[in-house]
Parts: structure tokens; sequence; C-alpha cells
């Protein structure tokens, strides 16, 4: 696999999980419909920033991981592998009803609060630094330096994370709408469930 192949494949995997609601989703939507689009933007920024910093840790971890022996390559593989697959099947045999979108009153606290807010959501969850690890090596392509490759990835990721939050706070009342039916997030969570077997059993199959 090419820089390109490999670029051009995480871009559309990384896409389509960016569109999948979860923790983050909620917390943009909420602090849109109830404290405006300045602090939803600001929580936006905050867990912009903790995926870049979950991609630096990540990618620190991996590069030295990898480069340090065959086993530790396999051992991480098959983890990484069994993991996808066991949020696959989660995600198909037991999709969400809904996402909670709804908010309370507005808080007083100031715009920086919520780029905190944002920020301590996405690093106090240790899922994005174990998705990270499984799914990130993947993508690298042979004769590549892991670390930085890693890290580009992570980028990637953040950019495209950002980008949708724009979205969400530019359409908020319309897509809080969809993410309450509950057709609409079975749905999603089932392709994205679909799409984490797919990666887990092409990752289990794979050679250094």
């Amino acid at each position: 696999m090419t820089v390109v192949q490999a670029l051009a494949a995480y871009v559309v995997a990384a896409g389509l999980l960016t569109l999948t609601p979860g923790l983050d989703t909620a917390l943009i939507l909420r602090t849109a419909s109830v404290e405006g689009p300045k602090r939803a933007a600001m929580a936006a920024i905050g867990i912009t920033t903790g995926c870049l910093v979950w991609g630096a840790a990540a990618a620190l971890g991996l590069g030295a991981l990898l480069a340090a022996s065959t086993f530790a390559f396999t051992l991480l593989k098959w983890a990484g592998a069994a993991y996808l697959v066991w949020l696959g099947l989660n995600l198909m045999l037991k999709p969400r009803d809904r996402l909670d979108v709804t908010g309370g009153a507005p808080l007083a606290d100031g715009d920086l609060t919520w780029l905190r807010r944002g920020l301590l959501t996405n690093l106090l969850n240790p899922k994005v630094g174990v998705f990270y690890i499984s799914f990130l090596p993947q993508f690298l392509p042979a004769d590549v330096a892991p670390a930085p490759f890693i890290f580009l990835l992570a980028a990637i990721h953040a950019a495209l994370g950002l980008a949708w939050s724009a979205c969400l706070i530019g359409a908020t009342r319309p897509i809080a709408g969809a993410l309450r039916r509950a057709s609409v997030v079975r749905w999603l969570d089932r392709l994205t469930g679909g799409v984490f077997l797919a990666f887990g059993a092409r990752l289990a199959f794979s050679s250094r």
C-alpha cells in the first residue's frame, strides 16, 4: 500500500466514523442549541485539541512499539483486531435508539469554559486513545516512519472532526432533529459497525 492509497482509504474511513454520532456530537449540539454557536465552536476546538493530544501519545507509543520487534507488532495487531471486531459487533447487534442532544438552561460560565469542557470530554475518554492505537496502524504503509505518519492520520481525523463540528453548529436544529429519530441512529450505528468489522478483519490478516 502506497502513501497515497493509505491516505485515500483513511480519509474515507475516518470521514464515515466522524459522521457517526457520539459524545462529541452530543456535546456540540447541546452547546449550540442552548449556549449559542460561539461556545459550541469553543467546545469543538477543545475536542479537536484533545484528539491531537491523544494522536501524539498514540504516535509516540506506537512508533516505539512497532519499531521494537515483530512480536510487539503481532501482539498489537491481534489486540487491535479483536477490539475493532468487538466494537463492530456491538454496534451492529445493539444499535442505539437515539442520541441525547437535549440541553438544559444556559450557564453563566465564560467562553473558555466550553473549550476546557470539550478538551476534558475528549482527554478523559480513554476509548479515544484505545481506538487510535487499534485503528491507525492498519493505514501505515511500508517503509514509512511510524510516529510522524500516525500523528498525520490523527491530525486528519481532527481536521475532519472540526469541519463536521462546523456543519453541526451551522445546522443544529435539523441535525439534532434527525439524531432523535431511532431509525437514523440505528442505521448509522450498524453502518459504522460494519466498517469496524471489515477493518478488524483486515488488520488481523495484515502483515508487517
